[in-house]
């Protein structure tokens, strides 16, 4: 396949491939299952998540990014290898330029742990885009304009919040809370009120179908755990008011973040904001209640993207439409592997 080029979006909880002239072709779980005796790597992606919970003791589902950036750079570096072989076959005669997208507030480290990782896996050129950036172009902004966008990107485990103008980041801040931490907030509550164990499913699956940011009709759910003083399998009603109760304190940190972008955002720029609005991008966007409670804490019109799960990964592919015409600060860094 001749000049064939990659957006991906490395996440937290999901991976999503684009493929030039052809879309976003993978939307997979970024889960591992490794077996711990022999160290060999058993299901990637969604066959592994599949597993989580449900796995015997000497095979684990290892989620190898946390907060959005590698915490084991092998598995990383194993599961591109694995999305790029899926994506565009194993008989491919040169190897592909990549887009890879990072929160805006990554290091200098964890940006070359990206860099290398993708090289790695089989990339000849690497470009590295900020989450918010993609984010905006995914959804049909007009970043080079003299005008504030602002994007807020809830992703599996970073929150991005960003104002952009003129191609770049005018004022940024990426907060390391997301979906997963919805979950695990859900987990707590339920163990510390009703003295019962529950999964990493069973959590987002609450998240889901009765989670909520701003409560206002009553749902419930059954769930399934297991006691932690009988320490038999048990069954529960959990209702929405309490699993507001859960999430309360994440969502409040991002509404800090947001807040404290809008306070020292340029007031022309602001202005903007007021007339456009903010634009809610990734999986945690999706969560109920999230869109009014913004607006109402920030008195600024809240949009949610179309399709803002798949938003990043379609603003890389809109990247790779025009690597060449864009400024240092759109892509943050690049690496050439293969002369060409």
């Amino acid at each position: 396949m001749f000049g064939m080029d990659i957006g991906i979006d490395l996440g937290t909880a999901n991976i999503l491939v684009f493929v030039k002239g052809k879309g976003v072709v993978i939307q997979e779980p970024s889960v591992v299952a490794m077996d711990l005796d022999t160290k060999k790597i058993c299901a990637i992606g969604e066959d592994a998540r599949k597993m989580i919970g449900r796995t015997p003791g000497n095979i684990r589902a290892i989620r190898p990014l946390s907060e959005g950036v590698i915490a084991d750079y092998e598995i990383t570096e194993n599961i591109l290898r694995y999305f790029i072989t899926k994506a565009v076959g194993r008989r491919r005669m040169f190897r592909p330029r990549m887009v890879v997208c990072v929160p805006s507030g990554v290091t200098s480290v964890e940006k070359r742990a990206v860099l290398e990782a993708a090289t790695e896996a089989g990339a000849k050129d690497v470009y590295i885009i900020s989450e918010p950036m993609a984010a905006a172009i995914g959804c049909g902004l007009d970043i080079s304009a003299a005008v504030g966008n602002m994007v807020v990107d809830v992703g599996g485990g970073t929150t991005d919040v960003a104002v952009i103008s003129l191609g770049g980041e005018v004022v940024s801040q990426s907060l390391r809370i997301g979906g997963s931490h919805f979950e695990e907030a859900i987990i707590r509550h339920v163990k510390r009120l009703h003295n019962i164990a529950i999964g990493e499913r069973t959590a987002e699956q609450i998240k889901i179908e009765i989670g909520t940011a701003y409560p206002t009709e009553e749902k419930t759910m059954s769930i399934r755990g297991r006691d932690l003083v009988s320490g038999l399998p048990c069954t529960i009603q959990l209702g929405s008011t309490e699993v507001y109760q859960s999430l309360e304190e994440p969502i409040r940190s991002i509404l800090e973040s947001i807040k404290a972008v809008l306070e020292i955002t340029p007031p022309e720029l602001a202005a903007d904001i007021v007339d456009q609005g903010m634009v809610l991008t990734g999986g945690g966007a999706l969560l109920h209640g999230l869109v009014p409670l913004i607006s109402e804490e920030t008195e600024v019109p809240v949009h949610i993207a179309d399709d803002p799960l798949t938003c990043v990964a379609r603003g890389t592919g809109e990247v790779l439409k025009m690597l060449d015409k864009l400024g240092d600060g759109v892509v943050l860094s690049a690496r050439s592997t293969v002369k060409a």
